[in-house]
């Protein structure tokens, strides 16, 4: 069989296991939010509600019906695209979802992009001299990034930055006293587009925080992993047949080992979108991010389980859809990858 007929084999193979983990997800999630404390009538309603009030609404929302009746209804609305409307408001999930999930996708591109170039920069300063200062700077920098707790951290940063320093916003995604930017969602973008400084100024002073942060925390991975796949690179036999060329010790780890020491940490990457969102939850709430992960952390303090259940479907889409992608792309540059 030739490789690109196993790489389609392998490709169709992911992509159809792609609507089954979706579905295991959403079924998970449905379940969950039904056997967890807590009621949603309670949260819209409260509890000294009479309980003729309670019963009507109840019935209004389905709630009544028996629950693999809901559960059934549940999966046709699914495949059909349709979340459902939120219990507190009745505003279509899907609205509320387009709405936030830009100001997700953007602090966590920008963090992602940050993460990755100040950790491979980290793991790859001490690569001159293993075992030496820089090298057990990087060392002890990757385990303590990955270690802090992103609460603490961006409370942290917030207290420094924005309350003794008063450099950057405490909080936001842009200033109150501006008109945001209109089109696309992603503030950064349509900045760019209209032409206007103050615009992207506001953008970036309320961005800095909160992506340098996640940023942060998320480094450490990078760190970690080109330093434990570089050093490997460096001792391998392809890299010893190069020295023995007479390349000089720069061409060497440029054009032999980092390519290959950087594949690994491509698939890393991968695996920290998936890192992203619990991160970003905590990251979100702390500097009041308009985000897809604040709005998930409303909605399941108020039991908005069409909210919760449309929330966690679309990110768990964006996480399998990366993942299938970066894999396909390691798949495409590594020729030692076997399907």
């Amino acid at each position: 069989m030739s490789r690109r007929r196993a790489l389609l084999r392998y490709l169709g193979a992911r992509l159809a296991l792609a609507p089954l983990m979706l579905w295991l997800i959403a079924s998970l999630v449905f379940l969950l939010l039904r056997v967890a404390p807590g009621d949603p009538i309670d949260a819209l309603l409260g509890t000294r509600a009479p309980e003729a009030a309670r019963a009507a609404l109840r019935s209004q929302l389905g709630l009544d019906r028996p629950l693999l009746e809901q559960y059934g209804r549940f999966l046709v609305d699914l495949l059909h695209g349709n979340f459902g409307a939120s219990l507190t408001n009745q505003e279509p999930v899907s609205s509320i979802i387009a709405s936030s999930l830009p100001a997700s996708l953007e602090l966590g591109l920008v963090a992602l992009l940050l993460a990755a170039l100040l950790g491979l920069a980290v793991g790859f300063s001490g690569i001159a001299r293993p075992e030496g200062r820089l090298d057990l700077a990087g060392r002890l920098y990757g385990i303590g990034t990955y270690a802090l707790p992103p609460f603490w951290a961006a409370m942290v940063v917030q207290l420094v930055f924005a309350v003794w320093l008063g450099w950057l916003p405490v909080g936001g995604r842009f200033p109150p006293t501006l008109l945001p930017p209109s089109g696309s969602g992603f503030y950064l973008l349509d900045s760019l587009r209209a032409g206007s400084w103050q615009q992207l100024n506001g953008t970036l002073r309320h961005l800095v925080l909160p992506a340098g942060t996640l940023a942060l925390l998320l480094s450490g991975i990078f760190t970690n992993a080109l330093r434990l796949n570089l050093r490997r690179a460096l001792s391998s036999d392809y890299v010893e047949a190069a020295r023995s060329r007479g390349l000089g010790e720069v061409q060497v780890v440029l054009r032999h080992a980092l390519p290959n020491a950087l594949l690994p940490v491509l698939t890393i990457t991968g695996i920290t979108v998936a890192s992203l969102i619990g991160g970003a939850l905590l990251i979100e709430v702390t500097y009041s991010w308009p985000g897809i992960a604040a709005r998930l952390q409303e909605a399941i303090a108020q039991r908005d389980y069409p909210l919760v259940q449309g929330i966690v479907v679309v990110v768990a889409a964006l996480v399998v859809a990366v993942t299938v992608a970066v894999d396909l792309l390691v798949a495409l540059l590594d020729p030692r990858v076997r399907f």
